[in-house]
């Protein structure tokens, strides 16, 4: 279940995927779903300890990829603007699980607004909710598609390698542009946020 992907890169797979970056700063995309917890908590320690993490970039805020977010006490928490937006005028929308919405505010969280960093390319991929980001690892050639895109080649009538886009914060009719955008960049690994 852990696996490196690249050079300082790691991967993690609950279920939906965790990535590991050991580069400028010690960066982790994505926490992973809540029923996984043990198996995070047993393997991420092997390469890094949840305290020496700096940065948690989430790719967007459903319940699957922010489970795990009290695990990291000493991280600063990234989202896009858009993201937080909607998670700020309805954080049940945004989340989709209530008592995961508890616990990511009884963590304390505070989610500040994204930008490029550390040799991380921000791309902002609107479809699967409104401020769903993809994360461009350029350095290492590796594209990190969250909940945008899941497997093989970017061919828009296979709908079952994209991420849903019929939930409430959705953005259906962007989801081409945003493939669009992903289908331009020259990758070697593609690291989406479930196995699919």
């Amino acid at each position: 279940m852990l696996k490196k992907i690249a050079n300082k890169v790691w991967k993690l797979d609950l279920d939906s995927n965790l990535y590991f970056l050991d580069i400028d700063h010690k960066i982790v995309i994505d926490t992973g779903d809540r029923f996984k917890r043990d198996s995070l908590q047993m393997l991420l320690p092997r390469i890094i300890a949840f305290d020496k993490v700096e940065k948690v970039i989430l790719t967007h805020l459903h319940h699957d990829h922010i489970g795990n977010v009290d695990l990291f006490p000493n991280a600063k928490f990234f989202a896009s603007k858009q993201e937080i937006k909607d998670f700020e005028e309805n954080p049940e929308f945004s989340v989709l699980d209530v008592d995961i919405l508890s616990k990511f505010k009884k963590a304390g969280v505070k989610l500040n607004s994204v930008t490029n960093m550390d040799g991380l390319k921000i791309i902002s991929t609107p479809g699967h909710t409104r401020g769903s980001i993809c994360i461009f690892y350029e350095k290492e050639k590796v594209l990190f598609t969250g909940d945008t895109y899941f497997h093989g080649e970017f061919d828009k009538k296979e709908t079952m390698c994209i991420g849903r886009t019929d939930f409430p914060n959705s953005a259906p009719d962007e989801m081409k542009e945003s493939l669009d955008k992903l289908n331009k960049i020259e990758f070697k690994y593609l690291c989406p946020g479930h196995d699919y």
